[in-house]
């Protein structure tokens, strides 16, 4: 059996098809006994209106979409709990969905929502803003978190990733490490760029007569310990690895120990989101607040639908370091990368 349609709501409520559309679009002149029974009807079929019908009395459906690029991993769990938290607070579910690199399936995610919520929540780094801004539903209000570039005409939350990146070299620097190697993120994600981008500037402007060494990685922990297995191989010297994020730094930690590494005697290794992961094994990272940027999010986008709000401005968040074991100072003295 198909989706119900509104043919059938009108046959469940004894009504004409006109008398549904009058009742789910909120018009004056349909009785309430009839009001009541079109909404029983569209309760016991399950029936979606489409996004120009509304409520049975135009109030909101009180959900919120959230579209997030994987529904997997620690970082997105961190933001979701954060939107969850404040969701419910001001009275609003969440619908998730996700989305991948294809930007064809990335509107048909979007599209989805239509007529189900009252509002988007949208991470997406890894589409060009020409394709996001398309594929937004333009009567729908969203929030964009991590977009690449800005959206004129939506508001956003951003992290600000180069200045992380510096924090975590200067870090390193002032802690006696001085053969650095960065494990970038996805080529196309805005987060993993802006965290390359960032490391290369630090070095040259902190560090310029050392070398500049980038290794490519995905943000999944198979890439950190490919990259480790790399390091192992190489006879360039290493003594501390950066990786992009939090992931990729543990899988790293975990190959380097397995190939006779110690850390962070040897060579020390960080990363940047501080997922709950990051401080059981005492990893030295870039603290992004996920579940706080999540919360505001849905706070940003209830302020909207609630008729204020600061408009389509951007928010900047400047990440913390959080120095733990795997970056204790070297002393002075000390052969490096070997």
């Amino acid at each position: 059996m198909g989706e119900p349609t509104i043919r059938d709501v009108a046959r469940r409520a004894s009504v004409s098809v006109a008398s549904v559309s009058r009742a789910l679009n909120g018009v004056d002149n349909v009785r309430s006994e009839t009001r009541e029974r079109i909404l029983a009807a569209v309760n016991e079929l399950g029936y979606v209106p489409n996004a120009a019908a509304r409520s049975l009395s135009l109030a909101r459906a009180h959900a919120i979409g959230v579209v997030l690029p994987d529904l997997h991993g620690e970082f997105f769990s961190e933001c979701v709990r954060g939107m969850d938290r404040e969701a419910s607070r001001r009275g609003y579910l969440l619908l998730l969905s996700n989305m991948h690199d294809d930007s064809e399936q990335s509107a048909m995610a979007l599209r989805a929502m239509r007529g189900r919520v009252d509002g988007l929540l949208v991470m997406a780094p890894h589409i060009a803003p020409d394709s996001l801004e398309r594929a937004l539903p333009q009567a729908l209000p969203a929030v964009l978190i991590n977009a690449p570039g800005e959206v004129a005409t939506r508001p956003g939350l951003r992290v600000d990733n180069r200045t992380g990146a510096e924090t975590m070299v200067r870090h390193l620097l002032d802690n006696g490490y001085r053969n650095l190697v960065h494990v970038a993120g996805p080529e196309g994600n805005v987060d993993a760029r802006e965290r390359a981008d960032g490391f290369r500037d630090a070095m040259r402007r902190l560090a310029p007569e050392l070398p500049v060494r980038i290794i490519a990685g995905d943000f999944n922990e198979e890439s950190g310990e490919a990259a480790a297995h790399e390091i192992l191989r190489s006879t360039a010297p290493v003594d501390a690895v950066f990786a992009a994020n939090d992931m990729m730094a543990i899988g790293c930690l975990h190959a380097l120990r397995a190939g006779g590494r110690r850390v962070p005697e040897d060579i020390g290794v960080t990363g940047f989101d501080d997922v709950p992961l990051a401080r059981y094994l005492d990893l030295t990272t870039m603290r992004v607040r996920i579940a706080e940027i999540g919360a505001r999010a849905v706070a940003r986008l209830v302020d909207m639908l609630e008729g204020h709000g600061p408009g389509a401005t951007i928010e900047l968040q400047e990440p913390d370091l959080i120095a733990r074991a795997t970056t204790s100072p070297r002393p002075l003295g000390s052969a490096h990368g070997r």
